[in-house]
């Protein structure tokens, strides 16, 4: 009974602990992403040499921030991107990059109003091999805390941020990409 009990105890570990690891192999890779925002446009992220750069949004500072619903500094990160987006609203773009597989609509709006996430937020099934492919870019590993803050000027990369920052040190990097 005992050698039952514990073969099915290690089958069981065996099982639940596969789905907490990402198999390298199985990682979709592509230069190119359309994803669609919250509000139904569609946004063609492209992988350039220097990082990454967004076809619609052309000499723009992009800021992707790689989050997540549940997480509390990227609660608080949304309001502070908000801040910066209303800021340099004709020079910089925030958008906000879920990195759980799949939310639903209603959940990322409900992020976006309690949370004051007041940017561009894509809504696609492919936000996660977009985030994915940029962490990826930045040497950060298969895993990854989040948020990630990233920041691309004419698709080159600028800077980038892990975990939480305060709003000063972002805005002297969009300054310095301004000459400001």
């Amino acid at each position: 009974m005992l050698k039952r009990l514990t073969l099915a105890v290690l089958f069981l570990s065996v099982f639940v602990l596969q789905g907490c690891f990402e198999d390298k192999n199985t990682i979709i890779k592509s230069d190119k992403f359309t994803l669609n925002s919250l509000k139904n446009k569609v946004f063609t992220v492209t992988k350039t040499k220097d990082g990454f750069k967004v076809n619609e949004l052309e000499n723009k500072i992009i800021i992707f921030d790689i989050f997540a619903t549940w997480c509390p500094p990227c609660q608080k990160a949304a309001l502070h991107l908000s801040s910066l987006q209303k800021k340099y609203k004709k020079e910089v773009v925030v958008i906000g990059l879920s990195m759980e597989e799949y939310i639903s609509k209603d959940k990322l709006q409900e992020f976006k109003k309690v949370y004051g996430a007041d940017y561009i937020l894509l809504n696609d099934t492919k936000n996660k091999i977009l985030s994915d492919s940029i962490v990826e870019s930045l040497g950060l590993g298969n895993t990854y805390p989040v948020p990630i803050v990233v920041i691309y000027k004419d698709g080159k990369y600028i800077t980038h941020y892990v975990g939480s920052v305060e709003e000063e040190f972002i805005e002297s990097d969009i300054k310095r990409v301004l000459n400001k």
